[in-house]
């Protein structure tokens, strides 16, 4: 069924003409956070109708999506929650995609991961893909995260981990990482039902997300730049830090979503670095800052490949870029001021 599926699907894209593109109608949940805001503006960008949940349209931490190019014709904001089926089911009717792009983040001390964590991310994206189902939908991206890979104590340590890791729940547990828990188990079963269901369903894994921010409020990735910057981070450091651009991620979810072949999960990388390399860059270009003095690197290595999806044709940023844009932005929102 899942063959015959993308047999469909790449003939009707085939098929497609320009201008019946640009009438290509999509959803993207969570669509005021930082990620989702940047996938909406890509989107909208394209020539696509977009359908965009966010918990209250009246609210005014979602009055940037308003003033995204193209939205006020082809933007649609609906009222959605994650755990509320029917509503996830009126933001997807007439919609040939979905990118699910919201979840829960820990921001501070999670307390009871369960009711925090878990239970939203793994109950959120099955009624997303249960409402999918019902839709119709062509296909659905799904935003993972490298964390749902990291933790897997029989990795062989001389070979980069590829799409195949997997997280080990016992040892989410053991550590407590609650988020890594949380994605792994989100994706793990949403695998499980696009295979008894037949729905054609792609997720990409992305490391830490750098970037601009188009939302009013700080994300807890945004404050990592930030942190480093104002010498706020505890100095103990991973050896290597994963981090891709938000941007980047963007244009990622998109070019899964358009190429008929793709399949399973997409590991989106773009460099790897310490905070001590991060500190060190970021001095380079803006020395006027409280870096720490020196971070004590951590016996941890992560060394993962993004191999599969820039096989597809997917390119990234430089690091620098990056660095200067995303503190051009926190200047601009006085981010920086504010810690």
């Amino acid at each position: 069924m899942r063959s015959y599926s993308k047999l469909v699907f790449q003939r009707e894209r085939e098929e497609d003409t320009m201008s019946e593109k640009e009438k290509e109608r999509v959803c993207v949940t969570g669509a005021g956070g930082f990620q989702a805001t940047w996938v909406v503006k890509l989107l909208l960008s394209k020539g696509y109708i977009v359908h965009g949940t966010v918990r209250d349209t009246s609210d005014d931490k979602n009055a940037h999506l308003k003033s995204l190019e193209n939205a006020s014709e082809n933007l649609k904001l609906f009222k959605a929650d994650l755990l509320d089926y029917e509503s996830l089911c009126a933001a997807f009717e007439g919609c040939t995609g979905v990118f699910h792009v919201a979840s829960p983040v820990p921001f501070g001390t999670v307390t009871n991961p369960e009711v925090e964590l878990i239970q939203p991310a793994v109950m959120g994206t099955l009624n997303v893909l249960r409402a999918c189902s019902e839709a119709k939908i062509k296909r659905v991206v799904v935003v993972s995260s490298i964390v749902a890979m990291l933790f897997n104590p029989n990795w062989p340590e001389d070979q980069l981990m590829d799409e195949s890791s997997w997280s080990d729940k016992e040892q989410c547990k053991k550590i407590e990482n609650w988020y890594s828990l949380a994605k792994t188990e989100a994706e793990s079963q949403a695998f499980e039902y696009a295979k008894r269901s037949g729905l054609d369903m792609v997720t990409v894994c992305p490391a830490i997300i750098f970037g601009p921010m188009l939302q009013p409020n700080v994300n807890a990735t945004s404050l990592y730049i930030p942190e480093i910057m104002k010498g706020g981070i505890d100095p103990v450091t991973d050896a290597s830090f994963p981090n891709v651009d938000v941007r980047d991620v963007a244009e990622a979810l998109l070019l899964v979503y358009t190429k008929p072949e793709t399949e399973g999960r997409y590991i989106c990388l773009a460099h790897t670095t310490t905070r001590q390399e991060l500190a060190v860059k970021l001095k380079s270009i803006y020395p006027n800052y409280k870096y720490p003095e020196k971070y004590t690197l951590a016996d941890t290595k992560y060394t993962l490949t993004s191999e599969k999806l820039q096989k597809l044709g997917w390119k990234f940023r430089s690091l620098e870029e990056t660095l200067v844009d995303s503190v051009e932005c926190y200047q601009e929102k006085r981010v920086l001021d504010k810690m």
